[in-house]
């Protein structure tokens, strides 16, 4: 198992913002800040697709953003890139089912980082958990055009099997999330939700994060 407090992790995961230069309508230090502002609980930096930074100019964003998040007390996490991860000493990662498992990646990153895993399938969520894997990423739960290598929308379904089946890593829920749908994940069993456009996209961003705080706490 991972070596992250599951009780803390669970709160961090609340509103879990994910997003990368793509992703922002104006400078992605604005789109965070404003994110921040309206009480997003974790953030990811995740730079991928058409048009994406690559290099140095990728890891200048990345650090960035990474000194807003640590200037307001929000974890950064990394996606995928174990080491720009690494190089910018970030909270975390989060992998997928093509990257390396959790358990080599805890070696690479360190004990007291978090790992997140997606997971598609219970099969693939109970391999993430044995791999020491801190948090599952389940989706994607509804349609989304955030990303092109998406799998097929299963609704909440997976979050209620591993209920059932009484895995008890905290989970987040992630795939065209947004304030017109959030209510439905957390009452499947998610701790939390990730979203992408619903915040990155919004005319009033700190509304929109205030909103999906709102639904996810029951307020």
């Amino acid at each position: 198992m991972g070596r992250i407090n599951s009780d803390v992790l669970r709160e961090k995961l609340k509103v879990y913002f994910i997003m990368g230069s793509i992703n922002c309508r104006k400078s992605p230090e604005e789109v965070l800040t404003e994110a921040i502002t309206g009480g997003i609980t974790m953030y990811q930096f995740r730079e991928k697709g058409i048009g994406a930074l690559t290099g140095c100019a990728k890891y200048d964003l990345a650090r960035k953003l990474q000194q807003i998040c640590q200037s307001h007390g929000v974890p950064f996490i990394v996606n995928d890139d174990i080491d720009l991860a690494i190089a910018l000493d970030a909270d975390g990662i989060h992998v997928g089912q093509d990257d390396e498992p959790a358990r080599l990646i805890r070696h690479q990153i360190g004990a007291h980082k978090i790992v997140g895993v997606s997971a598609h399938t219970l099969e693939e969520a109970r391999q993430a958990i044995a791999d020491g894997a801190d948090y599952l990423g389940i989706g994607p739960i509804y349609p989304t055009t955030s990303k092109d290598d998406a799998k097929a929308v299963q609704g909440t379904a997976l979050i209620e099997q591993i209920q059932v089946h009484g895995l008890t890593l905290p989970l987040v829920g992630i795939g065209g999330i947004s304030l017109l749908n959030a209510a439905p994940v957390i009452a499947a069993g998610a701790d939390g939700i990730s979203v992408i456009s619903a915040i990155a996209a919004a005319d009033d961003i700190s509304g929109t994060v205030r909103g999906l705080v709102q639904i996810i706490r029951g307020t």
